[in-house]
């Protein structure tokens, strides 16, 4: 490569090599740290370059995994040449509850409640307690289960490489460790965590923390935004440059927007409520999609049919579903312009939530919505569902994102640095 190095990038270079070749029987984990524009991919991939080691062939034995938490970001990575994969689809199969452990279920709960008022009060606290659980069951037993797939790929490789690992898990981490394999994370500690947990590798102190900036990156007035708001200092309204603002949000119509780049907010109600203006602002009055050039973003996973959490989709011929009125059809086409052969079935329910936000319609529409696509409008998104991403131009609308201080440094870091070249914030 004729990238010249720094002296602190050289230096994280030589320390990946030592641990790899030295140290991974005492250190199965070598954290890579370093905020927006450091060079963290640059450095890792000279790294194994000069370790002599390859990605690893499908089917085959020895060489690098590479993997990340969010399909998004995978997609990014294997179109800038590195194979990789998700974290889910490289350690874990998927699992359900059949019909009969649901029939099971039910059945004992029904017949626990029809006995209830013949027992006894030791016998009936007893039962109140199997009851409670066996609800709370029923509650759950639609959600997907993913367990640990002893027989993957992982176990043959000879190096593990993570990117993105903020939004990793505790649970997922141990799964990925459980695998004894040399893991190399590259990590941004400034952006957001997992919703419900805090980022495991990110939470400890990196083995190489990168501070200096691609003298080009440097000169980013968003990488400079980033930079305030990562440091939790005001970021004042006005122009940067030709391309970056700070602006009132009663300045902006949701028409402006529509022209503005990707819209990332913070909370799923304004989220919603984005969503609804701008659809409408362009037109687009129907409650569901009509295939007439409308923003739809995939909401799961479906590598059946080459779908990722957080791809584009472009919908025609929609129709309504023969046999399920929770669903409807459409052909599909992807951001990348790949078109899915045949028509696909898409549940309705992330849409009627923009008309009326259910937080049972879920749990309720369990059956109704297996095997369908799950999708949404996509002119606003919230900025979980951004990570891993990045667009040319990003509208950044400040709702007031999070409970601390830090989350909300986090959030507003993250939302920035999603922008490549044009950014504009709107608090």
């Amino acid at each position: 490569m004729s990238l010249t190095l720094s002296e602190a990038q050289t230096r994280a270079i030589a320390a990946i090599r030592d641990w790899y070749l030295h140290r991974t029987h005492a250190q199965q984990v070598f954290r890579v740290f370093g905020y927006a524009g450091v060079g963290k991919t640059t450095i890792t991939a000279m790294a194994i370059e000069a370790l002599g080691l390859r990605p690893m062939t499908p089917g085959g034995l020895g060489g690098v995994i590479f993997a990340a938490f969010t399909g998004k970001a995978v997609h990014v990575m294997t179109q800038k040449g590195t194979p990789a994969q998700t974290i889910h689809s490289l350690i874990y199969r998927f699992s359900e509850a059949t019909p009969d452990e649901i029939a099971r279920v039910t059945e004992e709960l029904a017949a626990l409640e029809r006995d209830l008022p013949r027992m006894g009060v030791a016998e009936r606290s007893f039962a109140e307690t199997q009851i409670r659980q066996l609800k709370f069951r029923l509650d759950h037993i639609h959600e997907p289960r993913f367990v640990l797939n002893t027989q993957s790929a992982l176990r043959d490789a000879d190096l593990l490489v993570l990117d993105e690992v903020s939004m990793v898990g505790t649970d997922m981490a141990q799964d990925l460790m459980a695998f004894g394999k040399p893991i190399l994370v590259l990590g941004d500690p400034g952006q957001l965590p997992p919703v419900k947990d805090t980022g495991f590798f990110t939470e400890a102190t990196p083995d190489v923390m990168l501070t200096e900036v691609y003298r080009q990156a440097a000169e980013s007035p968003i990488l400079q935004l980033a930079t305030l708001a990562r440091e939790g200092r005001d970021i004042p309204f006005g122009a940067f440059d030709d391309q970056v603002w700070k602006m009132s949000r009663h300045e902006v119509s949701p028409a402006q927007m529509l022209q503005g780049g990707q819209v990332i907010c913070g909370t799923h109600a304004t989220r919603r409520r984005l969503n609804t203006a701008m659809k409408g602002a362009a037109g687009f009055e129907a409650d569901y999609p009509a295939g007439a050039g409308e923003k739809i973003i995939c909401l799961r996973n479906r590598h059946d049919l080459g779908l990722i959490n957080g791809m584009f989709l472009h919908l025609s011929d929609v129709q309504a579903h023969p046999r399920n009125d929770r669903a409807f059809r459409a052909t599909v086409r992807t951001e990348d312009g790949t078109c899915i052969s045949g028509a696909q079935d898409f549940w309705r329910g992330e849409f009627d939530d923009h008309v009326r936000f259910d937080p049972d319609r879920h749990r309720r529409e369990w059956m109704a919505c297996r095997g369908l696509i799950q999708s949404s409008w996509g002119y606003a998104i919230t900025c979980h569902k951004s990570q891993g991403s990045q667009y040319p131009t990003v509208i950044v609308v400040d709702d007031g994102f999070g409970h601390t201080a830090e989350d909300r440094k986090r959030w507003l870091y993250t939302a920035i640095t999603r922008a490549e070249h044009g950014l504009l914030i709107l608090a």
